[in-house]
């Protein structure tokens, strides 16, 4: 399990550069709705995603996090671009 708050997968969110969303499920192979649903809060129950009330949004609670690291890798990718 993983533990953030929902203002920082904002953050990544906001980080990565347009078309990413698509990236990420293409690398997946799951469907960009599920992608999107992940940073916006609503990520699949059954993945052992939750928020509970806490500071900065609330802790986001994740037992998948494959989702997060592939966002975090691109969104690192394009920061240290050449």
């Amino acid at each position: 399990m993983t533990r953030t708050t929902f203002n920082r997968l904002r953050e990544v969110k906001d980080s990565l550069p347009h078309g990413s969303m698509d990236a990420i499920a293409n690398e997946l192979n799951i469907a960009s709705d599920e992608v999107r649903a992940f940073f916006n809060g609503s990520g699949a129950p059954e993945s052992g995603y939750h928020i509970e009330p806490g500071p900065d949004g609330g802790i986001v609670i994740m037992g998948d996090t494959r989702i997060l690291e592939v966002a975090l890798r691109i969104a690192w990718e394009d920061k240290n671009a050449l």
